[in-house]
Protein backbone atom coordinates (compact mmCIF):
# COMPACT_ATOMS: atom_id res chain seq x y z
CA UNK A 1 0.00 0.00 0.00
CA UNK A 2 1.62 3.24 -0.65
CA UNK A 3 0.61 6.58 0.22
CA UNK A 4 1.25 10.34 -0.76
CA UNK A 5 4.79 12.31 0.77
CA UNK A 6 4.07 15.59 1.75
CA UNK A 7 5.54 18.32 -0.68
CA UNK A 8 8.27 20.19 0.13
CA UNK A 9 6.59 23.49 0.81
CA UNK A 10 5.13 22.02 4.06
CA UNK A 11 8.01 20.30 5.51
CA UNK A 12 9.47 23.94 5.59
CA UNK A 13 6.19 24.76 7.29
CA UNK A 14 6.72 21.93 9.58
CA UNK A 15 9.89 23.35 10.95
CA UNK A 16 8.08 26.16 12.66
CA UNK A 17 7.10 25.47 16.67
CA UNK A 18 4.07 23.71 17.36
CA UNK A 19 2.94 27.39 18.91
CA UNK A 20 3.43 29.31 16.09
CA UNK A 21 1.48 26.78 13.82
CA UNK A 22 -1.41 26.73 16.36
CA UNK A 23 -1.55 29.81 18.42
CA UNK A 24 0.49 32.50 16.56
CA UNK A 25 3.98 33.13 17.39
CA UNK A 26 4.33 34.92 20.69
CA UNK A 27 0.64 35.55 21.50
CA UNK A 28 -0.13 34.35 25.33
CA UNK A 29 -3.10 31.83 25.62
CA UNK A 30 -5.18 32.52 28.59
CA UNK A 31 -5.35 29.69 30.85
CA UNK A 32 -8.71 29.38 30.38
CA UNK A 33 -8.31 28.52 26.73
CA UNK A 34 -5.18 26.58 27.61
CA UNK A 35 -7.29 23.95 29.62
CA UNK A 36 -9.10 23.34 26.98
CA UNK A 37 -6.52 22.92 24.96
CA UNK A 38 -4.86 20.44 27.27
CA UNK A 39 -8.28 18.55 27.67
CA UNK A 40 -9.18 18.10 23.79
CA UNK A 41 -7.19 14.83 22.83
CA UNK A 42 -7.49 16.00 19.03
CA UNK A 43 -6.11 19.57 19.34
CA UNK A 44 -3.25 18.79 17.39
CA UNK A 45 -4.27 16.73 14.72
CA UNK A 46 -7.08 19.30 14.36
CA UNK A 47 -4.56 22.43 14.30
CA UNK A 48 -2.19 20.75 12.00
CA UNK A 49 -5.04 19.53 9.50
CA UNK A 50 -6.26 23.79 9.56
CA UNK A 51 -2.62 25.15 8.96
CA UNK A 52 -0.61 22.40 7.09
CA UNK A 53 -3.33 21.18 5.04
CA UNK A 54 -6.74 23.13 4.78
CA UNK A 55 -4.45 26.69 4.08
CA UNK A 56 -2.18 25.45 1.03
CA UNK A 57 -3.96 22.41 -0.32
CA UNK A 58 -7.82 22.49 -0.42
CA UNK A 59 -9.28 24.07 -3.60
CA UNK A 60 -11.37 26.74 -1.88
CA UNK A 61 -8.55 28.14 0.45
CA UNK A 62 -9.19 31.70 -0.86
CA UNK A 63 -12.76 31.32 -0.14
CA UNK A 64 -12.44 29.52 3.43
CA UNK A 65 -9.18 30.67 4.87
CA UNK A 66 -10.10 33.94 6.94
CA UNK A 67 -13.21 31.73 8.40
CA UNK A 68 -11.50 29.08 9.46
CA UNK A 69 -8.93 31.05 11.35
CA UNK A 70 -11.26 32.52 13.84
CA UNK A 71 -12.31 29.06 14.68
CA UNK A 72 -11.46 27.21 17.91
CA UNK A 73 -10.64 23.74 17.50
CA UNK A 74 -11.66 22.64 20.93
CA UNK A 75 -15.20 23.68 20.37
CA UNK A 76 -15.41 20.73 18.17
CA UNK A 77 -14.96 16.97 17.63
CA UNK A 78 -12.51 16.63 14.31
CA UNK A 79 -14.92 15.15 12.60
CA UNK A 80 -17.70 18.56 12.85
CA UNK A 81 -13.79 20.62 12.67
CA UNK A 82 -13.51 19.36 9.25
CA UNK A 83 -16.93 19.94 8.38
CA UNK A 84 -16.82 23.27 9.61
CA UNK A 85 -13.69 24.35 7.67
CA UNK A 86 -15.66 23.59 4.10
CA UNK A 87 -17.00 25.50 1.53
CA UNK A 88 -20.55 25.83 1.16
CA UNK A 89 -20.68 23.93 -2.09
CA UNK A 90 -18.09 21.47 -1.05
CA UNK A 91 -20.02 18.04 -1.02
CA UNK A 92 -17.15 15.61 -1.75
CA UNK A 93 -14.51 16.55 1.03
CA UNK A 94 -14.69 13.88 3.62
CA UNK A 95 -12.06 12.09 6.02
CA UNK A 96 -11.70 8.71 8.22
CA UNK A 97 -10.05 7.04 10.69
CA UNK A 98 -6.99 4.60 10.47
CA UNK A 99 -9.26 1.47 10.50
CA UNK A 100 -11.93 2.51 8.17
CA UNK A 101 -9.00 4.01 5.45
CA UNK A 102 -7.09 0.55 6.18
CA UNK A 103 -10.39 -1.03 5.18
CA UNK A 104 -11.05 0.51 2.22
CA UNK A 105 -7.73 0.07 0.99
CA UNK A 106 -7.00 -3.42 1.11
CA UNK A 107 -11.07 -4.20 0.22
CA UNK A 108 -11.51 -6.15 3.87
CA UNK A 109 -15.18 -5.90 5.13
CA UNK A 110 -15.55 -6.47 8.91
CA UNK A 111 -18.84 -7.49 10.52
CA UNK A 112 -21.29 -7.64 7.13
CA UNK A 113 -23.48 -9.76 5.72
CA UNK A 114 -21.82 -9.35 2.07
CA UNK A 115 -24.41 -8.47 0.44
CA UNK A 116 -25.66 -5.19 -0.91
CA UNK A 117 -29.73 -4.32 -0.70
CA UNK A 118 -31.84 -1.70 -2.60
CA UNK A 119 -35.30 -0.53 -4.12
CA UNK A 120 -36.39 0.05 -7.33
CA UNK A 121 -38.88 2.45 -6.88
CA UNK A 122 -37.15 4.70 -9.28
CA UNK A 123 -39.02 3.12 -12.56
CA UNK A 124 -40.68 0.08 -11.17
CA UNK A 125 -42.61 2.08 -8.09
CA UNK A 126 -41.78 -1.21 -5.87
CA UNK A 127 -40.30 -0.38 -2.54
CA UNK A 128 -39.61 -4.32 -1.25
CA UNK A 129 -35.89 -4.77 -0.76
CA UNK A 130 -33.87 -6.53 -2.84
CA UNK A 131 -30.55 -7.78 -3.51
CA UNK A 132 -28.40 -5.64 -5.57
CA UNK A 133 -24.74 -7.82 -5.49
CA UNK A 134 -23.74 -10.31 -3.16
CA UNK A 135 -19.44 -10.59 -2.72
CA UNK A 136 -18.41 -13.96 -3.01
CA UNK A 137 -17.84 -16.09 0.73
CA UNK A 138 -20.61 -13.96 1.59
CA UNK A 139 -22.22 -16.26 4.89
CA UNK A 140 -25.96 -15.77 2.59
CA UNK A 141 -24.60 -17.52 -0.48
CA UNK A 142 -25.14 -21.22 0.79
CA UNK A 143 -29.00 -20.45 1.49
CA UNK A 144 -29.27 -19.65 -2.09
CA UNK A 145 -29.51 -15.77 -1.59
CA UNK A 146 -28.36 -13.77 -4.73
CA UNK A 147 -29.40 -10.51 -7.38
CA UNK A 148 -32.56 -10.25 -7.33
CA UNK A 149 -33.71 -12.16 -3.83
CA UNK A 150 -35.83 -10.28 -1.68
CA UNK A 151 -35.65 -9.66 2.01
CA UNK A 152 -38.96 -10.81 3.37
CA UNK A 153 -39.13 -10.92 7.48
CA UNK A 154 -36.28 -10.49 10.22
CA UNK A 155 -37.16 -12.24 13.12
CA UNK A 156 -40.59 -13.14 11.62
CA UNK A 157 -41.77 -9.61 10.71
CA UNK A 158 -42.52 -8.14 7.69
CA UNK A 159 -40.35 -5.72 6.03
CA UNK A 160 -41.87 -6.12 2.61
CA UNK A 161 -44.87 -4.05 0.64
CA UNK A 162 -48.29 -4.91 1.75
CA UNK A 163 -51.62 -3.12 1.05
CA UNK A 164 -50.32 0.23 3.23
CA UNK A 165 -47.42 -0.09 1.21
CA UNK A 166 -43.73 0.06 2.53
CA UNK A 167 -44.20 1.73 5.81
CA UNK A 168 -42.03 3.84 8.13
CA UNK A 169 -42.85 1.34 10.86
CA UNK A 170 -40.85 -1.15 8.57
CA UNK A 171 -38.55 1.17 7.43
CA UNK A 172 -37.15 1.48 11.18
CA UNK A 173 -37.80 -2.22 12.05
CA UNK A 174 -35.51 -2.92 9.44
CA UNK A 175 -32.63 -0.45 10.33
CA UNK A 176 -33.16 -1.95 14.00
CA UNK A 177 -32.34 -4.99 13.64
CA UNK A 178 -30.98 -6.19 9.90
CA UNK A 179 -27.53 -5.28 11.23
CA UNK A 180 -27.50 -7.48 14.43
CA UNK A 181 -25.81 -10.68 14.01
CA UNK A 182 -26.96 -13.47 14.57
CA UNK A 183 -29.88 -12.76 13.00
CA UNK A 184 -32.85 -14.57 11.41
CA UNK A 185 -33.47 -14.04 8.09
CA UNK A 186 -36.63 -14.70 5.56
CA UNK A 187 -35.66 -14.77 2.04
CA UNK A 188 -37.81 -15.01 -1.52
CA UNK A 189 -35.18 -16.43 -3.73
CA UNK A 190 -35.55 -16.09 -7.63
CA UNK A 191 -36.45 -19.37 -8.18
CA UNK A 192 -39.85 -17.77 -5.56
CA UNK A 193 -39.69 -19.85 -2.79
CA UNK A 194 -39.24 -18.55 0.56
CA UNK A 195 -36.15 -19.23 3.02
CA UNK A 196 -35.65 -19.05 6.38
CA UNK A 197 -32.70 -19.40 8.58
CA UNK A 198 -30.38 -17.95 11.28
CA UNK A 199 -27.13 -16.69 10.00
CA UNK A 200 -24.11 -14.60 11.36
CA UNK A 201 -22.65 -11.72 9.53
CA UNK A 202 -18.59 -12.86 8.27
CA UNK A 203 -15.64 -11.34 10.96
CA UNK A 204 -13.69 -10.48 7.95
CA UNK A 205 -14.40 -11.00 4.35
CA UNK A 206 -12.30 -10.24 1.16
CA UNK A 207 -13.53 -8.68 -1.49
CA UNK A 208 -12.22 -7.74 -5.14
CA UNK A 209 -12.30 -4.80 -7.45
CA UNK A 210 -14.18 -6.54 -10.05
CA UNK A 211 -17.23 -8.96 -9.76
CA UNK A 212 -17.85 -10.44 -12.91
CA UNK A 213 -15.55 -10.41 -16.43
CA UNK A 214 -17.74 -12.18 -18.52
CA UNK A 215 -17.85 -13.08 -22.10
CA UNK A 216 -20.97 -13.26 -24.07
CA UNK A 217 -20.94 -15.60 -27.28
CA UNK A 218 -22.60 -15.77 -30.38
CA UNK A 219 -26.25 -17.99 -29.57
CA UNK A 220 -26.09 -16.26 -25.79
CA UNK A 221 -28.13 -13.47 -27.33
CA UNK A 222 -30.95 -13.14 -30.44
CA UNK A 223 -28.28 -11.59 -33.43
CA UNK A 224 -25.06 -11.58 -31.69
CA UNK A 225 -22.45 -12.86 -34.06
CA UNK A 226 -19.58 -11.49 -31.99
CA UNK A 227 -18.06 -12.27 -28.42
CA UNK A 228 -18.65 -9.46 -26.06
CA UNK A 229 -17.02 -8.56 -23.00
CA UNK A 230 -18.88 -7.96 -19.89
CA UNK A 231 -17.10 -6.02 -17.10
CA UNK A 232 -18.73 -5.65 -13.48
CA UNK A 233 -15.83 -3.21 -12.20
CA UNK A 234 -16.84 -1.95 -8.12
CA UNK A 235 -14.00 0.02 -7.65
CA UNK A 236 -10.83 1.62 -8.57
CA UNK A 237 -8.02 0.27 -5.88
CA UNK A 238 -4.30 0.47 -6.89
CA UNK A 239 -4.02 -3.15 -4.32
CA UNK A 240 -5.96 -4.94 -7.12
CA UNK A 241 -4.48 -3.63 -10.64
CA UNK A 242 -4.14 -7.38 -11.30
CA UNK A 243 -8.27 -7.75 -11.52
CA UNK A 244 -8.47 -4.93 -14.41
CA UNK A 245 -5.01 -7.10 -16.60
CA UNK A 246 -7.11 -10.52 -15.78
CA UNK A 247 -9.91 -9.08 -17.30
CA UNK A 248 -8.74 -7.29 -20.12
CA UNK A 249 -6.31 -10.56 -20.62
CA UNK A 250 -9.74 -12.54 -21.08
CA UNK A 251 -11.23 -10.06 -23.46
CA UNK A 252 -7.95 -10.45 -25.84
CA UNK A 253 -8.15 -14.17 -25.90
CA UNK A 254 -11.57 -14.47 -26.43
CA UNK A 255 -11.64 -11.68 -29.53
CA UNK A 256 -13.59 -9.16 -27.83
CA UNK A 257 -14.07 -5.90 -29.85
CA UNK A 258 -16.94 -4.71 -28.42
CA UNK A 259 -17.52 -4.52 -24.10
CA UNK A 260 -19.80 -3.75 -21.77
CA UNK A 261 -18.39 -1.73 -18.54
CA UNK A 262 -20.50 -1.89 -15.80
CA UNK A 263 -19.95 1.19 -13.24
CA UNK A 264 -23.01 1.61 -12.04
CA UNK A 265 -21.96 0.74 -7.93
CA UNK A 266 -18.60 2.45 -8.77
CA UNK A 267 -18.05 5.16 -6.23
CA UNK A 268 -14.22 5.75 -7.70
CA UNK A 269 -11.36 5.23 -5.88
CA UNK A 270 -7.45 5.70 -6.69
CA UNK A 271 -5.77 7.41 -9.63
CA UNK A 272 -3.68 4.38 -10.34
CA UNK A 273 -6.22 2.27 -11.27
CA UNK A 274 -8.11 4.60 -13.26
CA UNK A 275 -4.85 5.24 -15.46
CA UNK A 276 -4.67 1.75 -15.81
CA UNK A 277 -8.08 1.46 -16.85
CA UNK A 278 -8.09 4.26 -19.32
CA UNK A 279 -4.90 3.28 -20.96
CA UNK A 280 -6.49 -0.32 -21.60
CA UNK A 281 -9.76 0.92 -23.29
CA UNK A 282 -8.69 4.14 -25.08
CA UNK A 283 -7.69 3.56 -28.87
CA UNK A 284 -4.93 3.00 -30.12
CA UNK A 285 -4.08 6.82 -31.52
CA UNK A 286 -5.21 8.09 -28.01
CA UNK A 287 -1.79 7.21 -26.43
CA UNK A 288 0.40 10.09 -25.76
CA UNK A 289 -2.29 12.00 -25.39
CA UNK A 290 -3.99 13.78 -22.34
CA UNK A 291 -7.00 12.31 -20.82
CA UNK A 292 -7.06 14.36 -17.51
CA UNK A 293 -5.59 17.43 -16.58
CA UNK A 294 -5.73 18.40 -12.34
CA UNK A 295 -6.21 22.36 -11.75
CA UNK A 296 -5.41 23.44 -8.28
CA UNK A 297 -5.84 26.74 -6.24
CA UNK A 298 -3.27 29.34 -7.71
CA UNK A 299 -1.84 29.62 -4.51
CA UNK A 300 -0.37 25.97 -4.54
CA UNK A 301 0.10 25.94 -7.73
CA UNK A 302 2.41 29.27 -7.32
CA UNK A 303 4.35 27.78 -4.18
CA UNK A 304 5.27 24.76 -6.03
CA UNK A 305 5.31 23.94 -9.74
CA UNK A 306 4.50 20.75 -9.04
CA UNK A 307 0.88 21.70 -8.92
CA UNK A 308 0.45 23.42 -12.30
CA UNK A 309 -1.80 22.39 -14.83
CA UNK A 310 1.26 21.49 -17.14
CA UNK A 311 2.89 19.03 -14.42
CA UNK A 312 -0.28 17.63 -13.78
CA UNK A 313 -1.59 15.90 -16.84
CA UNK A 314 -1.97 12.64 -17.46
CA UNK A 315 -1.52 10.94 -20.88
CA UNK A 316 -3.01 7.76 -21.87
CA UNK A 317 -0.36 5.07 -21.60
CA UNK A 318 1.11 2.30 -23.89
CA UNK A 319 0.15 -1.14 -22.33
CA UNK A 320 0.58 -4.19 -23.46
CA UNK A 321 -2.48 -5.53 -22.02
CA UNK A 322 -4.51 -2.96 -23.54
CA UNK A 323 -8.20 -4.46 -25.72
CA UNK A 324 -8.45 -1.50 -27.76
CA UNK A 325 -11.99 -1.47 -28.27
CA UNK A 326 -13.95 -0.59 -31.33
CA UNK A 327 -16.86 0.19 -29.23
CA UNK A 328 -17.45 0.86 -25.77
CA UNK A 329 -21.05 0.56 -23.69
CA UNK A 330 -20.70 2.04 -19.93
CA UNK A 331 -23.80 1.10 -17.44
CA UNK A 332 -24.08 3.75 -15.02
CA UNK A 333 -26.35 5.27 -12.56
CA UNK A 334 -26.25 7.45 -9.24
CA UNK A 335 -23.67 5.39 -7.94
CA UNK A 336 -21.33 5.83 -10.53
CA UNK A 337 -18.89 8.28 -9.24
CA UNK A 338 -15.99 10.34 -9.76
CA UNK A 339 -13.06 8.01 -10.82
CA UNK A 340 -15.46 6.09 -13.04
CA UNK A 341 -17.14 9.65 -14.40
CA UNK A 342 -13.75 10.57 -14.98
CA UNK A 343 -12.14 7.81 -17.38
CA UNK A 344 -15.97 8.08 -19.02
CA UNK A 345 -14.84 11.94 -19.60
CA UNK A 346 -11.23 11.25 -20.71
CA UNK A 347 -12.83 8.55 -23.61
CA UNK A 348 -14.92 10.95 -24.70
CA UNK A 349 -12.98 12.99 -26.62
CA UNK A 350 -11.13 9.82 -28.32
CA UNK A 351 -14.51 8.01 -29.12
CA UNK A 352 -17.20 10.07 -30.03
CA UNK A 353 -20.57 8.29 -30.63
CA UNK A 354 -18.72 4.86 -30.31
CA UNK A 355 -18.71 5.44 -26.70
CA UNK A 356 -22.73 5.57 -24.89
CA UNK A 357 -24.11 5.32 -21.58
CA UNK A 358 -26.49 3.35 -20.56
CA UNK A 359 -28.76 3.36 -17.21
CA UNK A 360 -29.26 6.29 -14.71
CA UNK A 361 -28.16 10.06 -14.79
CA UNK A 362 -24.61 9.37 -12.69
CA UNK A 363 -23.61 11.17 -9.18
CA UNK A 364 -21.48 14.07 -10.53
CA UNK A 365 -17.87 14.34 -8.77
CA UNK A 366 -15.65 16.55 -11.09
CA UNK A 367 -13.15 17.02 -8.62
CA UNK A 368 -10.57 14.96 -6.66
CA UNK A 369 -8.42 14.73 -3.51
CA UNK A 370 -4.71 13.76 -2.47
CA UNK A 371 -4.71 11.16 0.51
CA UNK A 372 -3.51 13.96 3.56
CA UNK A 373 -2.23 11.99 6.90
CA UNK A 374 -2.18 12.64 10.48
CA UNK A 375 0.72 12.29 12.22
CA UNK A 376 2.37 13.95 8.92
CA UNK A 377 6.07 14.20 9.56
CA UNK A 378 8.49 12.96 7.22
CA UNK A 379 9.29 10.16 9.30
CA UNK A 380 5.68 9.07 9.33
CA UNK A 381 4.73 9.60 5.77
CA UNK A 382 8.68 7.38 5.43
CA UNK A 383 6.73 4.79 7.32
CA UNK A 384 3.20 5.15 5.79
CA UNK A 385 4.94 4.17 2.40
CA UNK A 386 6.88 1.03 3.82
CA UNK A 387 3.48 -0.45 4.83
CA UNK A 388 3.60 0.57 8.81
CA UNK A 389 0.45 2.25 10.12
CA UNK A 390 0.99 2.14 13.85
CA UNK A 391 0.89 5.92 14.40
CA UNK A 392 -1.27 6.74 11.61
CA UNK A 393 -4.73 8.35 13.92
CA UNK A 394 -6.29 10.43 10.94
CA UNK A 395 -6.87 10.66 7.24
CA UNK A 396 -8.16 13.63 5.54
CA UNK A 397 -9.34 14.32 1.97
CA UNK A 398 -10.12 17.59 1.32
CA UNK A 399 -10.63 18.62 -2.39
CA UNK A 400 -7.35 19.85 -3.82
CA UNK A 401 -8.55 19.66 -7.81
CA UNK A 402 -10.99 19.69 -10.39
CA UNK A 403 -10.60 17.19 -13.20
CA UNK A 404 -10.74 17.90 -17.17
CA UNK A 405 -10.51 15.97 -19.88
CA UNK A 406 -8.30 16.84 -23.33
CA UNK A 407 -10.90 19.32 -24.72
CA UNK A 408 -11.40 21.07 -21.40
CA UNK A 409 -14.53 19.55 -20.77
CA UNK A 410 -15.58 19.16 -16.71
CA UNK A 411 -17.58 15.93 -15.51
CA UNK A 412 -21.62 18.01 -14.65
CA UNK A 413 -22.21 19.14 -11.30
CA UNK A 414 -25.26 17.28 -11.35
CA UNK A 415 -23.77 14.05 -13.39
CA UNK A 416 -23.71 13.05 -16.88
CA UNK A 417 -26.94 11.38 -18.43
CA UNK A 418 -26.88 8.63 -20.40
CA UNK A 419 -27.75 8.34 -23.59
CA UNK A 420 -30.20 6.05 -23.20
CA UNK A 421 -32.20 5.95 -19.55
CA UNK A 422 -32.49 2.60 -17.79
CA UNK A 423 -33.36 1.84 -14.22
CA UNK A 424 -31.09 -0.87 -12.30
CA UNK A 425 -32.93 -4.22 -12.63
CA UNK A 426 -32.55 -6.06 -9.15
CA UNK A 427 -35.05 -8.21 -10.36
CA UNK A 428 -32.68 -10.47 -12.56
CA UNK A 429 -29.21 -11.50 -12.09
CA UNK A 430 -26.15 -9.81 -14.10
CA UNK A 431 -26.63 -11.63 -17.66
CA UNK A 432 -28.54 -10.93 -21.09
CA UNK A 433 -32.06 -10.52 -19.26
CA UNK A 434 -30.83 -7.91 -17.22
CA UNK A 435 -32.59 -4.60 -18.19
CA UNK A 436 -29.20 -2.75 -18.60
CA UNK A 437 -27.13 -5.39 -20.35
CA UNK A 438 -29.76 -6.44 -22.51
CA UNK A 439 -30.11 -2.82 -23.95
CA UNK A 440 -26.49 -2.67 -24.50
CA UNK A 441 -26.50 -6.29 -26.49
CA UNK A 442 -29.65 -4.58 -28.43
CA UNK A 443 -27.94 -1.53 -29.94
CA UNK A 444 -24.80 -3.61 -31.00
CA UNK A 445 -27.19 -5.90 -32.98
CA UNK A 446 -29.54 -3.69 -34.33
CA UNK A 447 -28.53 0.01 -33.60
CA UNK A 448 -32.35 0.67 -31.88
CA UNK A 449 -33.11 0.49 -28.17
CA UNK A 450 -35.49 -1.47 -26.97
CA UNK A 451 -38.03 -0.99 -24.78
CA UNK A 452 -37.95 -1.37 -21.23
CA UNK A 453 -39.29 -4.93 -20.12
CA UNK A 454 -41.98 -4.40 -17.12
CA UNK A 455 -41.25 -6.45 -14.78
CA UNK A 456 -43.33 -9.18 -13.06
CA UNK A 457 -42.12 -9.56 -9.90
CA UNK A 458 -42.66 -5.97 -9.41
CA UNK A 459 -45.06 -5.45 -6.86
CA UNK A 460 -46.66 -2.51 -9.11
CA UNK A 461 -46.03 -1.35 -12.56
CA UNK A 462 -48.55 1.26 -12.69
CA UNK A 463 -47.72 4.68 -12.83
CA UNK A 464 -49.84 5.59 -9.57
CA UNK A 465 -47.63 6.63 -6.93
CA UNK A 466 -47.60 4.71 -3.74
CA UNK A 467 -46.61 4.77 0.16
CA UNK A 468 -42.59 4.10 0.47
CA UNK A 469 -39.78 4.70 2.59
CA UNK A 470 -36.32 4.72 0.84
CA UNK A 471 -33.50 2.80 3.08
CA UNK A 472 -30.28 4.13 3.10
CA UNK A 473 -28.13 3.54 -0.01
CA UNK A 474 -24.07 4.18 -0.18
CA UNK A 475 -24.25 6.90 -2.69
CA UNK A 476 -26.67 9.04 -0.16
CA UNK A 477 -23.49 9.26 2.46
CA UNK A 478 -21.88 12.46 2.06
CA UNK A 479 -18.83 10.38 1.94
CA UNK A 480 -19.47 9.08 -1.14
CA UNK A 481 -17.75 9.35 -4.52
CA UNK A 482 -13.86 9.09 -3.80
CA UNK A 483 -11.39 9.99 -6.20
CA UNK A 484 -7.63 10.09 -5.07
CA UNK A 485 -4.29 11.17 -6.31
CA UNK A 486 -1.09 9.54 -4.54
CA UNK A 487 1.91 12.01 -4.62
CA UNK A 488 5.54 10.96 -4.26
CA UNK A 489 8.94 11.83 -5.11
CA UNK A 490 9.44 15.51 -3.06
Amino acid sequence: MKVNRIPGILLIMALLSASCLFQGCGDPIPDEEQQKIDADPDYAAKSFLRKQYMDVYYFWRDEVKDRNATLKPYDYNIYDFFDRMLYREDRWSWMCDKEEYISDETGVISGTWGISLGQAYEYYNDYNLRVRYVWPGSPLERYGVTRGAQLTHINGVSVQEDETGFTNEKLQYFQKNYYKSPQNLTFRLKDGRDTTFTASMAQSLSTRTSLITRVFQPGDFPGLTEPVGYFLYMAFKANFLDDITEAMTTFRSAGVKKLIVDLRYNGGGDSRASQLLMDCLAPADAVGKPYVVRKHNSYLASLDKSFSDEENTSIVKSNENALRPDRIYFIVGPGSASASEMVINGLRPYMGDKLQMVGDTTYGKPNGMYVLMYPGSNEDYEAYLDGDFSKLQWVFLPIAFFNQNSAGEAIPYDGFIPDKYRPDDVFHDFGVEEENIRACLTHMVSGTWPAITRSSQAVSTKATPKTGYRIDREEDSPRYGLYKVLRGGF
